[in-house]
């Protein structure tokens, strides 16, 4: 079972202005998918915060999983990818490609996402927009990708039939 956390990053939310939208959104999709929730967390759009928020979730929590929600756009105050490039020991760069083609199927602005995944030791970590709509349709363009991913970051490297795929002939991983 994956396990997940979600943070939200919203100034409104944060402040009590708005209700979080998409977190909720989110972690609708996650139990339907039949993974746990660990956590749900809102943080105002702040580089230093977001990142300290992540390091907890990843060092002292040990979430498999930390998803986030909102500040990816090119607003100022949109700062999520940098905050968690400050974390993350690898990029992942596949899945944001992944996340941002899939979103221009519905919507032009999608290519305007910042997004980034990585990992931080054994934790992976996925910026998705901030409009529910647009995190979860971002969360379901790689969520077959993730439970793979978890287990490469557990050091689960074998794979089995089930994670090999037959494409014209030819097997690829």
């Amino acid at each position: 079972m994956i396990e997940t956390a979600i943070v939200t990053i919203s100034d409104s939310a944060a402040e009590g202005l708005r209700e979080d939208a998409s977190g909720p959104a989110v972690r609708r999709r996650i139990e339907g998918l039949g993974w746990r929730v660990l956590s749900c967390a809102i943080v105002p759009d702040d580089a230093d915060l977001i990142s300290a928020k992540l390091r907890d979730l990843a060092d002292v929590d040990h979430a498999p999983v930390v998803l986030t929600t909102g500040g990816t756009g090119v607003a100022l105050r949109d700062v999520t990818p940098e905050a968690t490039r400050a974390v993350v020991d690898r990029e992942i760069p596949g899945l944001g490609e992944v996340m941002r083609s899939e979103g221009r199927r519905a919507t032009p602005f999608a290519a305007l996402s910042r997004g980034v995944a990585g990992s931080r030791g054994a934790t992976l970590i996925v910026n998705l927009p901030g409009s529910p709509k647009g995190a979860v349709e971002s969360l379901e363009s790689i969520a077959n990708l993730i439970p793979h991913i978890v287990d490469l970051l557990h050091g689960k490297t074998r794979h089995s039939e089930d994670q090999v795929t037959r494409d014209n002939g030819r097997t690829s991983i």
